[in-house]
């Protein structure tokens, strides 16, 4: 989405609100396409003493499986965008503010952006999951597996001594 930038700077107080979906299903993020529904980007662009602050909210809800058991998951996140827009810098070291040349501004690099660096590297479909058993891959989360499991051999004279 493009935001007409000019009349937001030319006008201290002034704001533009925005409420737009926008489509990420062909973007990749853990190892899958998790983003099968629009992203639902709300919020305004305000004009404070001479700097525009764009404050906005990304809804965001993916359809994944956990890393841990391989279970589907479809999760909501609410991923905040907070970004300051001016015209000239006087520090060209500043990270934090975002320097606009014409007055067109698209939002969506933004907020795809944040929604990449806010999402987790690793997802689970509870805090709590157990996983998968590593030798027979039975869902530890829906009960024990039955497989028995093999002792290292470097402690096998210690677990005689516990039998006997």
């Amino acid at each position: 989405m493009f935001i007409e930038l000019e009349p937001i700077f030319n006008n201290i107080g002034a704001s533009v609100p925005f409420d737009y979906e926008m489509d990420m299903s062909d973007e990749e993020f853990w190892a899958g396409k998790p983003f099968q529904k629009a992203v639902r980007v709300k919020g305004e662009a305000v004009n404070r003493a001479g700097i525009v602050c764009i404050e906005a909210q990304a809804t965001v809800e993916v359809f994944t499986d956990c890393d841990r058991c391989a279970s589907s998951i479809d999760r909501v996140f609410d991923i905040p965008v907070s970004h300051t827009l001016v015209t000239s810098l006087n520090d060209e070291e500043n990270d934090e503010l975002i320097l606009v040349e014409d007055m067109h501004f698209e939002l969506d690099p933004l907020v795809r952006e944040d929604i990449f660096l806010t999402l987790p590297s690793k997802i689970l479909c509870k805090e709590d999951c157990k996983g998968v058993c590593q030798f027979c891959g039975a869902n530890l989360n829906e009960g024990q597996c039955s497989c028995k499991k093999p002792v290292d051999p470097r402690l096998e004279a210690l677990k005689q001594l516990l039998d006997n």
